[in-house]
């Protein structure tokens, strides 16, 4: 039987980076006096159509890695879990050196030509394939504390490196999927509430941070200063505000016009608001939410446990990027920079995303193909009728001598009840 892959998940997510396409073009293709000299003190000459260009060759290249992702057997991929671990662990560390690039007082990229990378993004995709294999080994207990340690170890390491970035909302989205995924695994709970009661002091330190600090009161009350702090978040509201129910139309929206800052990144929710209304971000969020149910779905066929965590970890990855970036947007927890993902502008966030999914149908793929055999399987052993009963082939049934006088006799006796019966 061939195998089938889930049409709807690549359907969703074709839609949902065709979305992305038209909403980067849209927040981009004004370009301002202020941002032609910004990006002319980097060297670097932009045009109308310069960001969708660049879209859409990280587009071309996430079609690339999705194919490979679908094609790869997962039982090589279990064998790289650990090698993909440290390669992730080395380009982040490469951040601080001089192939790092600053921006926005963060230092997050690699210089990669002909463009940048972002490692936190992979680091994410990585830690799943890890943790996937990890929890589907014969020596994982779910009632030992160790079990529990190595991982959030593991999770700990990167955290920290991610703070020097600084990168908070990478050490929120690793910290919320890490414990998902564990808390999946039906680890002891009290293992999770220890670790949660362990991190509120850790929170608090880094939330009393200068510049931190300043986000979480912009949060509480972006009024207050509408023209600093609050003014991101001000914007945001004041594009979705704008929207309405139907939108102001696309192209039309005005706060790309150098009053929103990040609207092609971060903030790409807010444009798709204030151009496509009410109706557009519920499609948006609708489309997210199938895509996870979709996930959810796949996981829950599978009978290896590897690819069972696998599927859940990539639906986990996705949703809580979205439901953060979600939040960010519409003012529900202070500003971090957390791109939407198959929708907002750059390359690492967009690669990974697609080279996730290319796993996630490889798990479906391999569900159908299971199927297809559980379905040829029942049909072989389903009772014949009197009209249509034959010899099971020997190629397939190695039946002895006494056997088939045996399954003979119980086809005449079959036979003789129906009889006795009329």
């Amino acid at each position: 039987m061939k195998q089938q892959y889930d049409k709807w998940i690549l359907f969703i997510v074709l839609l949902l980076i065709l979305i992305g396409l038209m909403a980067v073009y849209s927040s981009t293709s004004v370009i301002s006096p202020d941002m032609v000299e910004k990006y002319r003190k980097k060297g670097v000459v932009i045009s109308q159509f310069g960001f969708l260009k660049k879209q859409l060759f990280a587009v071309l290249l996430g079609l690339i890695a999705m194919f490979i992702a679908y094609k790869v057997p997962l039982q090589y991929l279990k064998k790289m879990s650990i090698p993909l671990l440290v390669v992730s662990l080395v380009c982040l560390i490469l951040v601080f050196t001089k192939l790092g690039v600053t921006a926005g007082g963060a230092r997050r990229w690699i210089r990669i030509w002909p463009s940048t990378f972002q490692p936190s993004e992979l680091v994410k995709l990585s830690m799943v394939i890890f943790l996937s294999w990890y929890m589907s080994l014969p020596s994982y207990r779910k009632d030992k504390f160790l079990s529990f340690a190595i991982p959030v170890g593991i999770m700990g390491m990167f955290q920290v490196i991610f703070l020097k970035q600084p990168d908070f909302g990478a050490v929120m989205s690793l910290g919320i999927l890490t414990i998902a995924m564990l808390f999946l695994s039906d680890i002891r709970l009290r293992y999770i509430l220890s670790l949660g009661i362990v991190a509120i002091p850790v929170i608090f330190k880094l939330i009393s941070e200068p510049y931190r600090w300043k986000r979480v009161a912009a949060f509480l009350d972006p009024w207050k200063d509408a023209q600093g702090s609050g003014f991101q978040l001000v914007q945001s509201f004041i594009a979705l505000g704008s929207g309405g129910i139907n939108g102001v139309g696309l192209g039309e929206g005005k706060q790309k016009l150098s009053f929103l800052p990040k609207v092609h990144t971060d903030f790409i929710f807010s444009s798709i608001g204030e151009e496509l209304g009410f109706i557009g971000v519920v499609f948006v969020v609708f489309l997210f939410f199938m895509l996870f149910i979709k996930g959810i779905s796949i996981a829950r066929k599978t009978s290896d446990t590897f690819a069972y965590y696998l599927a859940f970890g990539i639906s986990i990855m996705i949703a809580v990027q979205a439901v953060i970036n979600f939040a960010v947007v519409t003012g529900m927890v202070p500003t971090k920079g957390l791109p939407l993902p198959f929708i907002s502008y750059g390359g690492s966030s967009l690669l990974v995303s697609m080279t996730a999914i290319g796993l996630l149908l490889n798990v479906s793929k391999m569900q159908s193909a299971k199927d297809g055999t559980e379905h040829r399987t029942h049909a072989m052993n389903k009772p014949a009728t009197d009209a249509t009963v034959s010899m099971p082939s020997r190629a397939r049934y190695k039946l002895s001598a006494d056997q088939q006088s045996r399954w003979q006799r119980g086809r005449g006796y079959r036979r003789y009840s129906k009889m006795k019966r009329t």
